[in-house]
């Protein structure tokens, strides 16, 4: 179970980062050793302090390195197995186990075949290296061997190419040609760097708000809220008149309890990624969407009370146990038998922070935010009620309306559902969860809680509802307007051509543009391009200057943005009619074309392979602004080598924004 329980958490740390790591460089040499066989060599330069992992690792040990050649149209043999070097062989306290792995510097030999002439073979390593601090996610990097160039065992080829070539290839631009910023814009319009670190701090700020309230609404379900007397009367049987021993212990347990939920946070800071775009790509990734909608709806059904959720027994059956420890130690079972027992509750709670995290820039530290301010709302009671017994007497009773929360809740999960449904549909270009459905699926739910507040409805658990209290038709009343609300969602906006943009579903529900009825290709009918070198063309033709919209199906600023900013009528004038929009998707999943499907170098010193036009985008973004956070805007001359003012990111001012805009005109 230990085994199973670290392999969980290291795949949940790979949805959060802090830092980019990139320790391992592989390079490629191929020595003839007859008329038709070929020795591939795979040599990996590993920086000081990390270590690769060999190819044979038992079972629930860390990630093997794994080679995969790629021979779909059988026009060579592997003759044996890839063979390895003797390596460092220790016993890991981690796993518990013997592993093999390898240090500075190490390389892979396998032996081919061939009849035909053949010029390049490719594979695909899969490998995980850890340091004494980290492990980092499994990398999968391309690997191509030269066999008519590379015939001697010294010669060797990066798996890289040329960023000039690659760039005009590409882009048509060179990043040598390019001309950094005026600096004479408005000093009030802050930089990319400034914004993202606004939007961090609030960010985390809103994310422990969430985490905060999402700990008041466990602390309300069936699974907690009866934990909260019988905890209590457990701490005042223990400490008899001992006043002031009861009172720290009860501090000490309400500490424990958000210690905790802290805990859980902490793998996603130990393992780390290593490739700049990797928290986007994981977010809009098509089927972990599909999963999570998936997860949703089984959260949802269980809290409408079709079955229970449940840990296995043995789990509670052993922290209960290290209660009888007395002391700290016995506190401490205390709280994480409590969070055990009450998952059934809490766990969809923690998974809406979970995949709320992966939407935003932060990776591990608005995790941790998350689950530190669910900690304190659901610790703080606990504690304070141990304090002063008699407040107990002031709580309502155990009774229908903890499952009611419960219900709620589920009619809550349901609808979150469907946004991550709509984020697989829109990256993976399905057309199917279009504006027209999203908006009915929601008035549907939303219309089904408005009805089960006023007792129209019922499910399993629910008491008998004798009378309606001031709280449910309160609630009622409030859900129906908010279905009337989403109805008016319908109204056609003349201006745009398309339905109304609604604020409080900005980055929930699909663009408006992406629509059966009212199909607009750009945000507020604009005209646009989604190709640079096709924008870069125009903008020469008519002489008008370019603002790159670095953006992305799934990204909920970004939907801000043009739902809610670009709407004004001086910003949308700039965009209709003095610049050339230019509208770059860092998350789209359409694949390249075979020619452009390229390995290129990182902009810190690593390689990958641009297989779909989200990582063509993505690469441009951090190749030319060093920048890899959405939404991002950049003004070029119409020459496309120029940048005529400082980028900017996430600018809800609208102020700011058309100032931004203005001074890039004044530069052309």
């Amino acid at each position: 179970m230990k085994h199973l329980l670290f392999i969980f958490l290291f795949c949940l740390s790979t949805l959060s980062f802090s830092q980019i790591y990139d320790p391992v460089a592989w390079e490629t040499a191929v020595e003839k050793v007859s008329d038709n066989t070929y020795k591939l060599i795979a040599t990996a330069k590993i920086e000081k302090g990390w270590h690769l992992y060999g190819q044979d690792i038992p079972e629930f040990g860390p990630i093997p390195t794994a080679f995969t050649y790629n021979n779909k149209s059988e026009t060579f043999q592997l003759k044996g197995k890839t063979i390895e070097e003797e390596g460092i062989t220790v016993f890991d306290p981690v796993f518990e186990m013997k592993v093999k792995y390898f240090e500075k510097q190490t390389r892979f030999e396998q032996l081919v075949s061939t009849n035909t002439d053949l010029e390049n073979i490719t594979a695909t390593v899969v490998f995980m290296v850890c340091d004494d601090e980290r492990c980092l996610p499994p990398t999968e990097n391309e690997l191509v061997f030269n066999l008519v160039q590379n015939t001697s065992a010294t010669s060797k080829k990066k798996v890289v190419t040329n960023s000039k070539k690659s760039n005009t290839l590409l882009y048509g631009l060179s990043i040598d040609g390019f001309e950094p910023p005026s600096q004479s814009c408005p000093t009030e319009i802050s930089t990319p760097v400034e914004d993202v670190a606004i939007q961090n701090s609030t960010s985390l700020w809103r994310i422990f708000g969430l985490g905060f309230i999402g700990g008041l609404l466990a602390l309300l379900t069936p699974c907690v809220f009866p934990m909260i007397p019988l905890t209590v009367s457990f701490f005042t049987k223990k400490e008899g008149s001992k006043k002031s021993s009861g009172i720290s212990k009860a501090l000490l347990y309400g500490a424990f309890i958000f210690a905790v939920y802290i805990l859980l946070s902490v793998p996603f800071h130990l393992l780390d990624s290593v490739n700049p775009d990797i928290l986007n790509e994981i977010s809009t990734n098509t089927w972990l969407n599909i999963i999570f909608f998936i997860v949703f709806v089984f959260f949802a059904l269980s809290f409408f009370g079709f079955y229970d959720l449940t840990l296995p027994a043995s789990w509670t059956t052993k922290t209960t146990q290290g209660e009888n420890a007395g002391g700290i130690i016995g506190i401490f079972f205390m709280a994480l038998t409590l969070a055990i027992v009450s998952f059934s509750c809490t766990g969809p709670i923690l998974g809406s922070l979970l995949a709320g995290s992966l939407t935003a820039d932060g990776g591990a530290w608005q995790l941790t935010a998350g689950m530190g301010g669910f900690g304190v709302s659901l610790g703080l009671p606990f504690a304070l009620f141990a304090m002063f017994p008699n407040m107990l007497n002031a709580l309502p009773k155990s009774g229908g309306w903890l499952n009611t929360t419960k219900v709620i809740l589920g009619f809550l999960e349901l609808a979150l559902a469907f946004k991550f449904l709509s984020n697989a549909d829109l990256v993976a270009h399905w057309g199917i969860l279009k504006i027209e459905p999203f908006l009915i699926l929601w008035i549907i739910i939303f219309t089904g809680l408005a009805l089960y507040l006023f007792g129209k409805l019922k499910f399993p658990h629910d008491s008998p509802l004798k009378k309606l209290s001031f709280f449910r038709i309160a609630s009622g009343i409030l859900v129906a307007s908010f279905v009337i609300y989403l109805a008016s969602g319908f109204r056609v906006n003349k201006d745009t051509k398309t339905f109304t943009s609604l604020t409080l579903l900005s980055g929930l529900a699909p663009p408006v543009g992406y629509s059966f009825l009212y199909p607009n290709k750009c945000p507020n009918n604009l005209d646009c391009f989604k190709d640079l070198k096709q924008g870069l063309d125009y903008a020469k033709k008519v002489n008008k200057p370019v603002i790159i919209d670095f953006t992305g199906l799934a990204c909920v600023n970004c939907r801000k943005m043009e739902e809610h900013v670009w709407p004004d009528k001086t910003i949308d004038n700039y965009l209709r009619n003095d610049y050339v929009l230019i509208s770059l998707y860092v998350d789209d999943k359409k694949p390249l074309p075979e020619n452009e499907n390229i390995t290129v170098e990182r902009t810190n010193g690593g390689t990958r392979t641009l297989k779909n036009y989200g990582h063509k985008w993505a690469h441009f973004q951090t190749q030319f602004f060093k920048s890899n956070s959405q939404p991002f805007y950049a003004i070029l001359n119409a020459n496309g080598t120029k940048i005529l003012n400082t980028p900017v990111g996430y600018t809800p001012d609208k102020t700011a924004f058309a100032d931004f805009l203005k001074c890039g005109l004044t530069h052309h």
